[in-house]
């Protein structure tokens, strides 16, 4: 199991380099330069941005399910009206969660 662990590490964004000591893997953490820490911004913002495509995903799926039941009649207009307004609610909010911590994330990256 080390060596997909190491391995998994090793591909991730992060730039680290691990080596493995037996059942131990080490992992150097280098220094946080400031280049450094721009890195590491860039990837907490992939990794925000990826967030939100989920969250957008997740609300097209909502919204298509909303219209097949409209479409079987299970629901009337009005309904799927209003479920997809709280979905988009719902989204508009989720999103504004990921903002906010990817702001304090960079924040924390940033100070020295």
């Amino acid at each position: 199991m080390t060596a997909v662990v190491e391995k998994v590490i090793r591909e991730s964004d992060l730039g680290l380099n691990p080596a493995s000591l037996g059942e131990q893997i080490r992992v150097p953490m280098p220094a946080l330069t400031e280049e450094r820490r721009k890195d590491l911004v860039k990837v907490v913002r992939k990794e925000a941005e990826a967030a939100k495509v989920a969250i957008r995903n997740i609300r097209r799926d909502s919204n298509t399910e909303l219209k097949n039941l409209l479409k079987d009649k299970a629901i009337s207009e009005d309904d799927e009206r209003r479920s997809q307004d709280e979905v988009q609610k719902t989204t508009d909010k989720y999103i504004a969660e990921v903002d906010v911590a990817l702001v304090s994330k960079e924040k924390d990256l940033l100070d020295v």
